[in-house]
């Protein structure tokens, strides 16, 4: 039950063991002319790589997200890490914001910033990420963790609360509404064509709920066959040998940040930081979470607990929509529904005045 006050102090030996690595790595040849064709274009990596080990400051990013007050407390026999940012505003309402993969919570730190007035913002850390690790047994996956969240919300002393999330931290969000509907005032998803596509193509029924001759139904299922097609490898290697990949990703730094990154290129629509994703890569290397983060999308794959539909007001922010979204998405006819023309798959990173103004005007309506 006891709340921690927790420090982020990386020791200065694993800083200087990841420069060395940096300047170590073995890099593999690349076939002329193919680019980002078959993933990772090594022209690329080789440049962040060089700026990671170089210009890139880990102690002033630790010293930054330092500013945020953070915890550790025990839920399930397992430890969570989660920011704690208290509004000044006496009516603030608390609101939990969940990141996906392959993320952290330093993804939602640009967006706290525009929320810090109008929410108490509650930003854990998935388990298996950052510091809610090490993982000691099997199960965590979307289900479990919501069950968590609502036990960690139960223990900071909030009757009533909103959730926000997405990729996975909007399926965790989805399920803490679906259990906790008492408490949650509401709950927020964002997406984009590519992301419903791929949720689309795990869902049960999916596929058969869309008509092959109606000209949105058909773009639909071609992205999911898309997805299937050229996007979805990371997936099977992780929802089938999370273990076979975690060698990689506990050992090469460089390979670490190519299995992210690559994500981060190909999933987003605007300018992200280079600075915050190269802190998330920081994040999982010096926490040795590579390997569990990975397995939550294992432990995903072979649950048959998806959640119940939330009996709360949904809400849903849509970047670079297009028609294909609202038919994969299948959301109730009473729901808040922004569709904006760009951003992709990290809006908090790409556009969070944007998300923050969606978030305000959602949950304004439901204090």
């Amino acid at each position: 039950m006891e709340i921690r006050p927790f420090t982020i102090a990386v020791p200065q030996p694993d800083v200087d063991d990841l420069k060395v690595r940096l300047a170590r790595t073995r890099w593999p040849d690349e076939l002329p002319g193919i680019g980002w064709s078959r993933g990772v274009s090594l022209e690329f990596l080789k440049e962040l790589v060089a700026y990671w080990a170089g210009s890139y400051d880990w102690r002033a990013a630790e010293a930054r997200l330092n500013e945020y007050p953070q915890f550790t407390t025990e839920i399930d026999g397992q430890r969570i890490h989660f920011l704690h940012v208290r509004s000044g505003n006496p009516d603030a309402l608390p609101l939990v914001l969940t990141h996906g993969y392959p993320s952290a919570f330093a993804e939602f730190t640009t967006l706290i910033e525009h929320l810090r007035q109008d929410f108490h913002v509650v930003v854990p850390s998935l388990p298996g990420f950052a510091f809610s690790t090490p993982v000691g047994e099997a199960g965590w996956a979307m289900g479990r963790t919501a069950r968590a969240w609502i036990e960690l919300m139960r223990r900071l002393g909030y009757a009533r609360y909103g959730v926000h999330g997405g990729d996975i931290g909007a399926g965790v969000s989805g399920a803490v509404a679906g259990l906790d509907g008492e408490h949650v005032v509401g709950v927020h998803a964002v997406t984009d064509p590519n992301t419903a596509a791929a949720t689309a193509t795990f869902l049960p029924g999916m596929a058969d709920r869309l008509d092959p001759a109606d000209p949105v139904d058909q773009l639909a299922l071609e992205r999911m066959a898309q997805f299937r097609a050229d996007g979805s490898g990371y997936l099977a290697i992780q929802n089938t040998r999370p273990q076979t990949i975690g060698y990689l990703l506990n050992d090469s730094p460089a390979g670490q940040l190519g299995w992210i990154a690559e994500s981060f290129e190909r999933w987003t629509d605007l300018p992200y930081d280079r600075e915050q994703l190269l802190t998330i890569a920081s994040l999982y290397w010096f926490t040795g979470s590579g390997i569990s983060a990975a397995r939550f999308l294992y432990e995903q794959a072979h649950s048959s607990e998806w959640g119940a539909p939330p009996a709360v007001p949904q809400g849903f922010a849509v970047f670079s929509a297009d028609a294909t979204v609202r038919k994969l998405i299948n959301p109730p006819a009473e729901v808040h529904w922004t569709e904006y023309g760009r951003g992709g798959h990290f809006p908090a990173m790409e556009a969070p005045e944007m998300l923050a103004a969606d978030l305000r005007v959602f949950f304004g309506g439901l204090k």
